[in-house]
């Protein structure tokens, strides 16, 4: 099971061990997922409706996107950023799930609270996920930059990319959208652990599902939770990265129309009055499809090489024991 369970059998797994697990389960997951990251961005930055009843924009469907980015870009283009895209779900799965661990295992021992409940998930997931992000924006930035620009390329590379906002923008530039990026990561990465344990004990109870690392269960549990939590908080996803592309509306005038926004307020304001409710929803399709794939895989390949370590820890221990004798 996620999180520290002082019924498990055997001894928790360190941080250490978390950090490991979650970097891998997150490289893994991130290899399969990128084009839809791709084509979910494309569909956030698109000022211009998204109807396939009277498209307007560059976009307006999944197929359509997907045909077009390939024809005008090449299929490579599926997976642009995808360095630092893997370099920061690497780093956050390691934050993430080493903070979560340590989180459920304090409240298992300095409250009354049972460490594997929905309720310490939520609120330790949420604070995991944060953690995270500040650690992480950075690369988040650097990863929709270059996910977002089209051809001929704005940047050459991620290292070019970090000179050059440096250089014309600033430092700061590599925390831009970092208050809606918190407002959403809380609920939502809360939500996902919230849901998941839900959905793993509704789906596998403890007492009667032994090993849980790497099953179908968890990625079916994982992938639920994760399409729960993406359609709650979708919204702050949106303006997030709206704003991470402040400064960089030269590189995106051949998408269609683009705009700037002074924060996170003025970038609500501007998207209701010009582009209605449904702005504030462009992308969910292929974010709903990521988030299914990316969360039900995460969790499955976390759990899986969780308990291949252990495993490894006990067969060391036993042989250790075994020379001993």
């Amino acid at each position: 099971m996620v999180g520290f369970d002082p019924g498990a059998k055997g001894a928790a797994h360190p941080p250490e061990e978390a950090a490991l697990a979650g970097s891998a389960a997150g490289m893994v997951t991130r290899a399969i997922i990128s084009p839809f990251d791709v084509l979910k961005i494309r569909f956030q930055l698109q000022i211009e409706s998204v109807s396939s009843q009277r498209p307007k924009g560059k976009y307006w469907g999944l197929f359509q996107a997907s045909r077009c980015i390939h024809s005008e870009e090449g299929l490579s283009a599926f997976w642009k950023g995808h360095v630092p895209a893997q370099i920061l779900s690497i780093c956050f799965g390691a934050v993430q799930f080493a903070s979560f661990e340590l989180l459920t295992e304090a409240v298992h021992k300095s409250t009354a609270y049972d460490s594997q409940t929905a309720g310490v998930h939520f609120v330790c997931g949420g604070l995991a996920a944060c953690s995270a992000t500040v650690v992480c924006q950075p690369l988040d930035i650097l990863r929709t930059r270059l996910a977002a620009q089209g051809e001929p390329k704005v940047y050459r590379n991620m290292r070019h990319a970090v000179s050059t906002m440096c250089r014309s923008e600033g430092v700061l530039t590599f925390y831009r959208g970092l208050s809606p990026t918190l407002m959403a990561v809380f609920p939502y990465a809360g939500l996902q652990f919230f849901f998941y344990n839900v959905f793993k004990n509704l789906l596998a109870p403890p007492a009667k599902s032994g090993k849980s690392g790497g099953s179908l269960t968890s990625l079916v549990s994982g992938s639920g939770a994760g399409m729960i939590s993406k359609a709650i908080t979708y919204p702050f996803d949106l303006f997030k990265k709206r704003l991470q592309v402040g400064g960089f509306e030269a590189a995106r005038l051949h998408f269609g129309q683009v705009r700037s926004y002074s924060g996170l307020v003025d970038c609500m304001v501007q998207i209701a009055k010009e582009e209605g409710v449904r702005g504030f929803f462009k992308g969910l399709s292929p974010s709903l499809v990521k988030a299914a794939l990316s969360t039900g895989f995460t969790f499955f390949w976390y759990e899986l090489f969780l308990n291949v370590m252990r495993d490894l820890r006990r067969r060391r221990r036993t042989d250790d024991l075994t020379k001993e004798l």
